[in-house]
């Protein structure tokens, strides 16, 4: 992949020099009490040439592990050494953000919206403004999400891992778990890769949540891909490949009831193995939630009230016996209680 790092970088009508820092509000439509509205970026260029990488979240506006994964990213003092561009876009669908909700006010989700049009809907306008201003002066993206309203994922990487180069980025990043996902119609993954723009997709946590465990992932997991780009020095640290899934699925509820979880994220089950129950409120009706593939649950509701056909775990396929250490990642990057530095608290762990 050729490095897109010209000499000027021209973003939102503002141009852009090696060497400097520059935060650019990208304008889109006002709300319709007339209060502006704009995408913030911060494009961080180095002295020396290399490749342009684009880092986003909140592309759903509830999704907001991402959000903070970007913060302390933009802190990381490795940035000031760094080769070629980076561009982080925390908060996309602004709109979403502010109303702690996934859709735009359209009612459409920007994430089946691309490329977008100059004359479609709000949705497809910011769609087309992110490619246009954004994308297309990259020549590498990373895009932060996580589960939905009562539902937690467990860190992995969704891509499309039969593209060399997003293989290659995808055993960089260092999460436990990659899936080998199809692209979705509509997608930035899609419409990114018709420019010819490798994206990696980092599912952790729950919609309006963060998890400390799965923030510090996602940090390390970055910087990793900048190290494999040679936007950082390398490190001699060795990374672990992930444990690959090409087929996952959704384990629903057998009736309505209340449920209760005997097994967390990131464990692996057996076929036929029971990992809750559900039953009613008296405790007279109670029924199994027996798993019907091996795997590792990657996804979970947090929801104990659910409806018959309601989706409860979610099972990456894994294809016989792994290496799973489900606890030595927690051990990684958990923290530890000796680490609170009191004189910058903006780098404090989150309390669990």
């Amino acid at each position: 992949m050729p490095s897109k790092n010209a000499k000027v970088l021209t973003i939102g009508g503002q141009e852009t020099l090696p060497g400097q820092q520059y935060i650019i509000e990208i304008p889109v439509a006002p709300t319709y009490t007339h209060d502006n509205l704009s995408i913030s970026l911060k494009v961080i260029r180095g002295k020396r040439p290399g490749p342009v990488m684009f880092v986003c979240a909140a592309i759903h506006g509830d999704e907001i592990n991402g959000v903070e994964i970007i913060r302390r990213l933009l802190k990381d003092p490795l940035l000031e050494r760094m080769r070629g561009t980076l561009i982080a876009i925390p908060i996309v669908n602004v709109y979403g953000f502010i109303n702690h909700t996934r859709y735009l006010p359209d009612g459409r989700d920007l994430n089946r919206s691309f490329p977008g049009s100059s004359r479609g809907s709000l949705t497809g306008r910011i769609a087309q403004t992110f490619l246009n201003e954004v994308v297309a002066h990259c020549s590498h993206g990373i895009d932060l999400h996580t589960g939905a309203r009562h539902r937690s994922n467990f860190p992995q990487i969704r891509a499309n891992l039969a593209d060399e180069a997003t293989l290659a980025m995808t055993e960089a990043f260092g999460a436990p778990l990659a899936i080998d996902a199809k692209i979705r119609d509509g997608s930035l993954r899609q419409a990114a890769g018709d420019m010819g723009v490798p994206v990696l997709l980092y599912e952790s946590c729950e919609a309006l949540r963060f998890d400390e465990t799965y923030i510090r992932a996602g940090v390390k997991g970055v910087l990793n891909v900048m190290r494999h780009l040679g936007m950082l020095r390398k490190s001699r640290a060795r990374i672990k490949p992930p444990v690959i899934s090409r087929s996952t699925s959704w384990l629903r509820a057998p009736e309505s009831g209340i449920l209760r979880v005997l097994v967390p994220l990131g464990a692996e089950v057996e076929k036929g193995q029971t990992i809750g129950f559900i039953a009613d409120p008296l405790g007279v009706s109670e029924v199994d939630v027996v798993a019907e593939n091996a795997g590792i649950v990657i996804g979970r509701t947090n929801l104990p009230l659910v409806y018959e056909g309601d989706a409860l775990f979610h099972i990456a396929e894994i294809g016989g016996r792994t290496n799973w250490q489900v606890d030595e990642f927690h051990e990684n990057y958990g923290p530890v209680e000796d680490e609170l530095d009191p004189e910058d608290l903006s780098q404090a762990p989150i309390a669990g």
